[in-house]
């Protein structure tokens, strides 16, 4: 089981990997689905927040320009 850890704002709860595999194993269907949502939702969130970092640290400005001038040249297909 995990251990309370004091933070100035609030008490938190931190487990490691294996508690919270066996927590999730061991919840009924019903709760599990709404875990997955919540969980897709979560990693959904953090692939946008890292996309924008990526943006405005200006990492994707390459992949952006290749992209337009691929278009430009017409080697780019409709979807």
């Amino acid at each position: 089981m995990g251990y309370y850890q004091y933070s100035p704002a609030f008490w938190e709860v931190v487990v490691g990997l294996h508690e919270l595999e066996t927590a999730v194993t061991d919840l009924p269907a019903a709760e599990l689905a709404a875990f997955a949502r919540w969980f897709e939702e979560y990693l959904a969130d953090a692939w946008d927040r890292r996309i924008e970092a990526d943006i405005q640290a200006g990492r994707l400005d390459q992949v952006g320009r290749q992209a337009d001038a691929d278009f430009e040249a017409g080697r780019c297909k409709p979807l």
